[in-house]
């Protein structure tokens, strides 16, 4: 007998049947059968297989991902069976001749999905619970009950009947791993709460929410993606269609964004937080105006006989008051990201460049002299392949320098990433970088510079990535505490739309705002926020003046949960990238001309603690001390994240440092 899927199983049962008719009289066939939980290393399986001594692993259903991370139902090679007609689709009758009749997925762009029978009346299938939408449970005239699993895509599995017991210890197992909740609308149908947690292709890929994608295998892309994105999908299912049951509670809502995110402490209590920071009169916001992008001209005026960079921090001025010239981008941005050092000669740079191509191209002959065999038995870099060639085929593809089949750029973009993940197996790939790439190979033009400056830019975004997500989280605690000092009403009306968390501003922090800007833009904001001009997470200042200016709207529109998601992710491509910058700048003039700035601010843009002090304190010291005390109270898990942020900031320092001395 062909055993269960290797793993801890954690539940099992016996005489669990399906029922399937023969096909010739209608008469009912019982299939006996083991149903199992059984929990993997990076996932858990639901296993159903029938009890028969003759089982043949042919027969075996197994899900599995494509190119498209759409379920694919298939057999375990072997005598493929002819298609039959497909079925119509309900709980119970697509599986009423499940001997007979195979059942055909909704058809998908790239192509249809099936569930084929071997003509037997032995079945068995498995499927992870990642996939899982609902169950819908019953109980039959004879007193057993029955559950019939919905997977996403409306994939429909047969139903499977207890009669030796009830299914209750199935549920109760299956709740140690998602949370099901019961639908509105049939009590009898439990919903996976945990589809919040989306893939992160859905984040990239839709302007608009709404759309359930299959979450990864990747723990960091499965809760990322929650916290990203919360869609209709999980809301309309678990508040049904009455619209008095739209306003989730705040404490229900966080903790859906705290299962996503462990660690993210949200400020759910009645009283506006940070009460110190609201207090604070910022004063006259000042005027700022920004300058034409600097010139070849005004480039080499600037640069020795010998090619070192005269005056860096003037260069520096200009770029962030203005951009770049196209022209000087592929030559610039090699400074603004550390591969050369702006006191190196033309002839140091020339030898940088040299040692740096050997070392590219030792990297990339490690993944490509990895023979077939060799990456049958190395998973890691087979699903970073895999994940690689499905991202790389959908960046940027209207951009003419990505657009069309069999395009070079596409050939060095997924190049790059391969060579990447040598560069940092532990990290790999992780769906998203691949839009931090881009805009560098299409300005670099040369796949070892490219290359190279990609892994400087990914040194400042790795956290982002990482399983834990820690930058996220810092992020979004920092971009709260901004915001919530520039404009405390703002902030309190987000919360009562239980948004205070500012999850809708994921994507911006997560790829730099690479989705919502056009491709031109973003190589104007990318080159000024490198400039590190003229604050620490100049960044985050940037999101408040896109919220800033999406206030009045949101506030006289009276845009709930839903609504403000969906406003904020359809800002994407519309936004003025010059309006932004100039508003962000201001912002960060009037922050700094503040005499009263609350410490918690200072430390999120690395600016002096003196100015924390109040004219009429006699102790400058203390004072500071009482505006943390209110501010990370009013804040759950700012304490710790101040705590903390100096020793990261100084070695984040000490490493850009190192690199641009190299």
């Amino acid at each position: 007998m062909a055993g269960p899927a290797s793993g801890k199983v954690v539940y099992e049962q016996e005489g669990v049947f399906i029922h399937s008719s023969s096909g010739k009289d209608d008469q009912d066939s019982l299939l006996s059968g083991i149903l199992r939980v059984i929990e993997k290393e990076t996932e858990v399986i639901v296993d159903w297989r029938p009890v028969d001594e003759s089982l043949d692993s042919s027969n075996i259903l197994y899900a599995r991902k494509d190119s498209s991370s759409v379920v694919e139902w298939a057999h375990t090679p072997k005598e493929k069976s002819p298609r039959v007609p497909e079925h119509m689709n309900s709980y119970e009758a697509e599986w009423d001749m499940v001997s007979t009749v195979s059942f055909k997925k909704k058809s998908h762009s790239n192509g249809d999905a099936t569930v084929h029978t071997n003509g037997e009346s032995k079945w068995s299938f498995l499927f992870s619970l990642t996939d899982l939408k609902s169950i819908k449970q019953n109980k039959e005239g004879m007193g057993w009950s029955y559950l019939v699993f919905c997977l996403k895509d409306d994939v429909v599995l047969p139903a499977l009947h207890f009669h030796h017991g009830d299914s209750s210890l199935l549920i109760q197992s299956l709740k140690k791993y998602v949370v099901l909740c019961e639908s509105p609308n049939d009590r009898r149908i439990l919903v996976n709460c945990q589809s919040i947690s989306q893939s992160f292709e859905n984040l990239l890929d839709e302007p608009t929410y709404g759309l359930i994608q299959k979450l990864k295998k990747d723990p960091y892309t499965a809760t990322m993606g929650g916290f990203s994105k919360v869609t209709n999908f999980i809301f309309d299912s678990l508040r049904g269609s009455d619209t008095s049951a739209q306003q989730r509670p705040p404490s229900e809502m966080a903790d859906f964004i705290s299962d996503a995110i462990p660690g993210l402490k949200i400020n759910q209590q009645e009283e506006p937080g940070f009460e110190v920071i609201t207090r604070i009169d910022l004063g006259k916001r000042p005027e700022v105006h920004r300058r034409q992008p600097v010139s070849i001209e005004e480039w080499t005026k600037n640069m020795d006989s010998e090619g070192r960079i005269l005056n860096a921090d003037s260069v520096k001025q200009m770029i962030f008051k203005g951009g770049l010239c196209h022209a000087l981008r592929k030559e610039v941005w090699k400074f603004l990201l550390g591969y050369f050092s702006w006191n190196s000669t033309r002839e140091e740079r020339a030898n940088v460049q040299k040692r740096k191509t050997d070392e590219y191209f030792r990297m990339k002959l490690q993944w490509k002299s990895v023979s077939e065999e060799q990456e049958k038995r190395n998973y890691r870099l087979r699903d970073y392949r895999s994940l690689i060639e499905k991202d790389v085929n959908r960046t940027d593809r209207t951009n003419k320098f990505y657009e069309g089949q069999d395009n070079p750029g596409l050939i060095l973009l997924h190049d790059i990433l391969m060579t990447y993940c040598m560069y940092d197996f532990d990290l790999g790939y992780v769906q998203g970088m691949s839009d931090l790439l881009s805009p560098i190979l299409y300005v670099m033009e040369n796949e070892v510079d490219a290359f190279w400056c990609f892994t400087l830019y990914m040194d400042q975004m790795h956290q982002n990535f990482e399983e834990q997500m820690q930058g996220m989280k810092t992020q979004l605690i920092q971009l709260s505490t901004l915001l919530r000092l520039l404009d405390s009403e703002f902030c309190s009306y987000l919360e009562s739309q239980d948004s205070g968390y500012l999850y809708f501003c994921f994507r911006w922090l997560l790829i730099r705002f690479k989705r919502e800007f056009s491709f031109q833009d973003t190589l104007r904001l990318w080159e000024v926020m490198w400039t590190e001009l003229p604050c620490q997470n100049f960044h985050l200042l940037v999101c408040c003046a896109i919220l800033e200016s999406e206030k009045q709207q949101i506030m006289e529109k009276h845009y709930g949960f839903n609504e403000i998601l969906k406003h904020i992710n359809e800002l994407s491509m519309k936004i003025n990238v010059e309006d932004v910058l100039c508003k962000a700048d201001a912002i960060s003039v009037q922050m700094m001309n503040c005499k009263e700035l609350p410490q918690a601010v200072c430390e999120v843009l690395g600016l002096e603690n003196s100015a924390v002090t109040t004219p009429d304190s006699d102790n400058g010291e203390d004072e500071a001390a009482g505006g943390i005390s209110h501010a990370t109270s009013a804040h759950p898990g700012l304490s710790t994240l101040l705590a903390g942020s100096n020793g990261a900031q100084e070695s984040t320092e000490q490493e850009a440092h190192t690199v641009a001395t190299d």
